[in-house]
């Protein structure tokens, strides 16, 4: 059955904009479970630019959801994660000059490091899950060093998508979904979860959440817009329709 973990940075953006208290991540999360969401994901960057140290600790003793914790590949990170025990974190790549993270982590060219801090996170209970792009080479190596989930970089088939006009049939829309196809073909081969997500909206998402065994769909921005109108609660609900619509699964 497809689940739906939504991200809340942008709650947290929201509050960052006016340095104050308000709107408070951990709320946002509480209507994102009500919602449908089966799952909360936050970033915690190196600059603290949104989510900071306390969401983080407050969202792990406060809300009754599953917590994906998005963070670089890092000694602090890490042993940030091993103290707070997330269900999940996602190593993803990270730079200081980006708006949000653009582009897969490359597993294959950092396999040593990569594997120790994976079996860390072992260690202390903790799914561990890499954000790559469709790739062959990545998805090899992420099995290699012990990653349990995979997720797959939708951003080619989003910008493909929204460049053809929203037109789902667009030959290079289906040959940017062809590889995301492909690739989740190869992660669930090779004996780990195909989760996928960026750039996923209420109108690119249902030819995602169709293919054959995409377990999670990792969606924020979208989401969060849409809320600024519906209310966060609402919004998931939306989207949660349309995925469960689109997969066949139950509502």
């Amino acid at each position: 059955m497809i689940e739906l973990g939504v991200n809340i940075d942008h709650v947290a953006t929201l509050r960052q904009a006016r340095r104050t208290w308000e709107p408070d991540p951990v709320w946002a999360a509480v209507e994102a479970h009500l919602g449908g969401a089966g799952g909360i994901t936050v970033h915690l960057r190196e600059d603290r630019r949104h989510i900071n140290d306390d969401d983080v600790r407050r969202l792990r003793e406060l809300t009754q959801v599953k917590l994906n914790l998005e963070m670089a590949a890092t000694d602090e990170m890490v042993g940030i994660a091993c103290r707070l025990k997330p269900e999940m974190a996602m190593l993803v790549p990270e730079g200081r000059q980006e708006i949000t993270t653009e582009g897969g982590l490359d597993v294959s060219a950092h396999e040593a490091k990569l594997r120790e801090r994976i079996a860390r996170l072992a260690d202390a209970g903790i799914v561990a899950s890499v954000f790559i792009d469709a790739d062959p080479a990545q998805i090899e190596a992420a099995a290699r060093i012990g990653s349990r989930v995979c997720e797959i970089h939708t951003g080619p088939y989003a910008h493909a998508f929204h460049d053809a006009g929203r037109d789902a049939g667009n030959p290079a829309v289906r040959a940017e979904l062809d590889k995301v196809r492909a690739a989740g073909e190869a992660v669930r081969a090779a004996g780990m979860c195909f989760n996928a997500g960026h750039a996923l909206n209420y109108y690119n998402v249902q030819p995602l959440a169709a293919l054959a065994g995409v377990r999670e769909l990792h969606i924020g921005h979208a989401i969060v817009s849409r809320a600024v109108f519906i209310g966060l609660r609402g919004a998931v609900a939306e989207m949660k329709r349309l995925m469960r619509e689109a997969s066949g699964s139950p509502a």
